[in-house]
């Protein structure tokens, strides 16, 4: 069995990053605020990268385009979590300016990765 090839894409590289990012601030918090809203953006970040995988994973061009369109969801519910955060003052402005620039390539990157998916089924 060869390496999975999602590792080369540029919209997972991007996905990786900003879960990545998320959990190091993340597990910095107090055990409520990780209890709370700590899981919810953990799990909707490392979802961005686990539906970006499985899709490709998949046999068919169908199933991996609506496991990118699940990817985009989770995205959308991480910027949510992590505007929260932000008006709760549970992240600095310097954390902000390091996942900011992701969070602004990641959505055009999906949109063109599951454009870029054939129409086989």
């Amino acid at each position: 069995m060869g390496r999975p090839d999602f590792e080369e894409l540029e919209v997972y590289k991007l996905a990786e990053s900003l879960a990545n990012q998320i959990w190091e601030i993340v597990k910095k918090w107090d055990y409520f605020t990780k209890d709370t809203m700590g899981k919810q953006i953990v799990r909707s970040a490392d979802s961005v990268c686990a539906n970006i995988t499985e899709g490709k994973g998949r046999y068919n061009d169908k199933d991996n385009r609506g496991f990118v369109k699940i990817a985009r969801g989770s995205l959308y519910e991480t910027v949510n979590w992590l505007r929260l955060a932000d008006a709760r003052q549970l992240i600095t402005s310097e954390e902000v300016s390091k996942f900011k620039p992701i969070v602004d390539k990641l959505l055009p990157k999906l949109n063109a990765y599951l454009s870029s998916i054939g129409h086989r089924e």
